[in-house]
């Protein structure tokens, strides 16, 4: 009997498990503890406000029902890794200010039909393991968007930047900044194969073991 989800291997003893809106909800510290120390710590003048103020944001995020969210926890139950999307509407804030920016046609394509990928960050010494390409795989796999968005920092060959490119995400806008704010940012893309046939051995927000198969 071999274990039917292989890429558990790759992340050692951590789990990637998709969590509801009540579970995030529940392990809102959590998850937003990884944020901080993930990237408010490094890119913050103040963090312990930035954190606050992000927690705000995502309580509202949480509350939604169409919330997508995956995270990369040990044995213990830590939240070591996260990440988060919600579908672009007109009308919400990243997708308006996104689409504005953009020639017409190219935010009819892209952001039409889009999963936003909100959050993705792993814990610093978690890092390098391949957890965070394997919660942004799991997030995009079977959403029935055609596309899927971000921002990430203007850091061209950071890890992160590393990632999304060698997962297919291509530049829509290079050295963006948001209304508000002086930090410049890229805003990436990619286009989706749309849902898969159903897979028996995801694990879910129960925090079960992958099945296994014959």
């Amino acid at each position: 009997m071999a274990r039917c989800d292989r890429r558990r291997e790759l992340v050692n003893d951590v789990r990637i498990v998709r969590w509801s809106p009540a579970r995030m909800r529940a392990r809102l510290d959590d998850v937003i503890a990884v944020y901080k120390a993930a990237f408010l710590d490094l890119h913050e003048d103040d963090p312990v406000r930035a954190a606050r103020d992000r927690a705000i944001h995502a309580r509202r995020h949480f509350d939604r029902h169409d919330l997508h969210a995956v995270v990369a926890v040990t044995a213990e139950e830590e939240v070591v890794g996260m990440t988060y999307g919600l579908p672009g509407e007109v009308g919400q804030w990243w997708h308006d200010v996104v689409a504005g920016a953009l020639p017409p046609q190219d935010a009819v394509h892209w952001l039409t039909d889009c999963m936003e990928v909100v959050e993705l960050h792993v814990l610093p010494g978690y890092q390098g393991r391949g957890i965070g390409r394997e919660l942004l795989r799991e997030l995009l796999r079977d959403v029935p968007q055609r596309t899927a968005a971000l921002s990430a920092l203007e850091l061209p060959g950071s890890r992160a930047r590393r990632l999304y490119t060698s997962e297919g995400f291509v530049p829509l806008l290079s050295h963006f900044r948001f209304p508000g704010s002086f930090t410049e940012y890229a805003v990436l893309a990619k286009e989706l194969p749309g849902p898969a046939p159903s897979d028996p051995c995801r694990s879910t927000e129960t925090g079960q073991q992958p099945a296994q198969v014959p």
